[in-house]
């Protein structure tokens, strides 16, 4: 068990949070969300003791051990990896190491017998013995490739040096497993063992991520880092996002509903307080208003943007017909048809290929065969995944940049606009040029809801975005009626928008109306 008193922590003025009072405890799995900024992966370190808080205290049961996940991957690059994955186990090998160090000495006193002896002893008891076997377990699951177990880290490739790293951490059966961003740059397959291997877990497991399908699966508890405050509700993320949603309105209607019986009690107080006839019903009403407080709704740090893509033209029946496309080095006969109220998720080995195809019925490349048609009632919108073209060297602030994309030119239109994606006030005059990934992605958003095409093709929308803002993007692409093709490393947005998968290796190798779910199981042999 894990437990946390009192806990307070400031960097300079500025406070993240402070009487943090919270237990975790064996069997579940918490994730930790919060806005950007807030200190998820700060609070993190403080667990783990990397960070000392400024007041309180993180204790640990005794004789617990704690596992971190590491992001470094070069820290061990000295290390083989088998080496590197019993590391996750640090008294285990500072064992090891001593026992080596007494074995190797040339006179071996009675003083090293005794102290051998407790070692062994130790190092039995911490299973050491299975180590290896145990390491090679979780490299085998993991799929890391058997013939270099014992080849130096620096020799690995850089991808599965992230899985040895993730087997470090799991090493040993750890009391309390920390992982921060554990999904990032791992392959489907992977990323479904893991979740497996965590809801089977019987210790405790604390967890940032980004990754909504993730956190669904695997979460019995959400820790929410706002208001400067960490609480604690039961569920995964959605059951969190939809009951603090419905709380919110609730509250906001309740406020709505005491704010108008006040003003009729007011109203009511003005009318009659200086008739003696009513005096006394004015009296009472009176008495009532002053018992009348609104809820205390405090402005979360977390905003969601308002996504919503409307268009006017309604679709034909002809909509986009691609017959035996190639471009060399991506992809070749590529054919396929769509229908209407088809969201379309591709699926590649090979990012650049689908990045190439989208490109080419956009109009921005050109392919070395095959054509494509599209219908003469369809509107095209492109999200491509690099939108450096839109804002390099382009010395307009943010009203001027949309401006160029509206239909209506008034400023107060635009600035609506930029509102509804978090640009507000001051903030819609910054150049876009020094806009960060996250702000050039919800502009590229807001030009796409301008554009109102009803057919959508977007290339990895979620890259750079915050959680708030891939849950609105996410609802807003399930709302959207027009057609789409889209492919994104978001699992909960595959799933949740696609009724239709396209793989692309070299040919088309896939094509079927499911989910993502679906077209995992069926092509990849996974489970629930």
């Amino acid at each position: 068990m894990l437990q946390v008193n009192e806990l307070a922590l400031w960097f300079g003025s500025k406070k993240l949070f402070e009487d943090v009072n919270l237990k975790f405890t064996k069997g579940n799995c918490y994730g930790v969300i919060g806005a950007n900024g807030a200190g998820k992966s700060t609070f993190l370190r403080v667990l783990s003791g990397e960070l000392e808080p400024n007041k309180g205290e993180v204790v640990m049961g005794k004789n617990e051990r704690m596992s971190v996940l590491m992001q470094n991957q070069n820290a061990f690059d000295d290390q083989t990896v088998i080496r590197t994955v019993i590391m996750g186990h640090k008294r285990l090998v500072e064992i090891m190491d001593e026992k080596d160090a007494l074995y190797s000495k040339a006179e071996f006193t009675d003083e090293d017998g005794v102290k051998a002896s407790e070692l062994e002893t130790e190092f039995a008891e911490l299973n050491g013995w299975e180590a290896e076997s145990e390491a090679e377990k979780l490299l085998n699951a993991l799929e890391v490739p058997s013939d270099i177990f014992y080849s130096l880290m620096s020799e690995v490739d850089a991808k599965l040096k992230v899985k040895i790293l993730l087997a470090q951490a799991l090493f040993g059966n750890p009391d309390v497993l920390i992982l921060d961003e554990p999904t990032n740059n791992l392959d489907i397959k992977t990323i479904k063992w893991l979740e497996n291997y965590l809801i089977d877990y019987e210790n405790t497991v604390i967890v940032v991520s980004h990754n909504r399908y993730f956190l669904n699966k695997v979460c019995t508890y959400i820790c929410d880092v706002d208001f400067g405050k960490i609480n604690v509700y039961f569920g995964n993320y959605d059951f969190w996002y939809h009951t603090s949603q419905l709380l919110a309105r609730q509250a906001k209607e309740q406020n709505k509903k005491m704010e108008q019986r006040a003003k009729e009690l007011q109203d009511f107080i003005a009318r009659f307080a200086a008739n003696a006839s009513k005096s006394k019903q004015a009296t009472s009403r009176k008495k009532e208003l002053e018992k009348i407080t609104l809820n205390d709704i405090q402005p979360s740090l977390r905003k969601y943007p308002f996504i919503d893509f409307k268009y006017e033209r309604e679709i034909g029946n002809d909509i986009l017909f691609v017959e035996n496309l190639t471009k060399k080095g991506y992809f070749e006969d590529v054919s396929f048809i769509v229908n209407k109220n088809e969201k379309i998720g591709f699926v590649s080995d090979n990012s650049k290929a689908t990045t190439m195809l989208f490109d080419i019925l956009a109009g921005k490349e050109e392919p070395d065969s095959g054509s494509y048609k599209w219908g003469g009632t369809i509107k095209t919108t492109y999200l491509p995944e690099n939108n450096d073209e839109f804002f390099d060297g382009v010395t307009l602030n943010l009203i001027d940049w949309l401006s160029q994309y509206s239909y209506d030119q008034y400023v107060e239109f635009v600035r609506g606009w930029l509102g509804r994606m978090l640009f507000s006030a001051d903030e819609a005059l910054k150049e876009v040029r020094v806009l960060s990934g996250g702000e050039k992605v919800r502009c590229m958003l807001a030009k796409m809801m301008l554009e109102a095409g009803n057919f959508m093709i977007m290339d990895e929308p979620t890259n750079h975005l915050d959680l708030e803002s891939i849950t609105s993007l996410n609802d807003g692409l399930v709302k959207f009626k027009g057609c789409m093709l889209f492919t994104s490393h978001d699992q909960e947005l595959m799933n949740t928008v696609a009724n239709r998968i396209i793989e692309i290796n070299g040919t088309k190798t896939f094509d079927k109306l499911v989910n993502y779910d679906e077209y995992l199981k069926i092509k990849h042999n996974l489970e629930d």
